[in-house]
């Protein structure tokens, strides 16, 4: 029964390391180019296991499009000093980061952060596990 145990334990924790891996994928974006937008935020979900900033962008004809963009668990952030209130709606903006693969789905991957209203910046550190 015990080796049983131990077989069975081992597995689940094989298939859960896989599904972890699989959750941190970067697959979903084009790690090798960076695009900067400007926008304004309108809405920040601060949760794990990552959590959102959603930005309303301006282009020169004065269309206005929403991006999706995804950063780190709240947790991570938290201890880089990141709280739910650290971003407002009506905040401007710049952000770098990875493209989505889908450019229509108008998501990206965040990498470097700036708030120029009061110099906040936030970059991933080198090395950083984007989690």
């Amino acid at each position: 029964m015990t080796r049983s145990l131990w077989i069975v334990c081992a597995g689940a924790l094989t298939l859960l390391g896989t599904q972890l891996e699989a959750h941190h994928s970067m697959a979903e974006y084009l790690t090798t180019e960076r695009v900067t937008i400007q926008g304004e935020v309108v809405g920040f979900d601060f949760h794990n296991p990552h959590s959102f900033i959603f930005v309303r962008v301006t282009d020169a004809d004065g269309a206005t499009t929403q991006y999706a963009i995804e950063w780190s668990a709240s947790s991570q952030l938290a201890s880089r000093g990141i709280r739910a209130n650290t971003l407002r709606p009506g905040d401007t903006l710049v952000i770098t980061g990875f493209p989505a693969q889908n450019r229509a789905e108008r998501r990206m991957r965040l990498m470097e952060l700036e708030r120029p209203s009061d110099g906040f910046v936030f970059r991933h550190r080198t090395g950083e596990v984007l989690g």
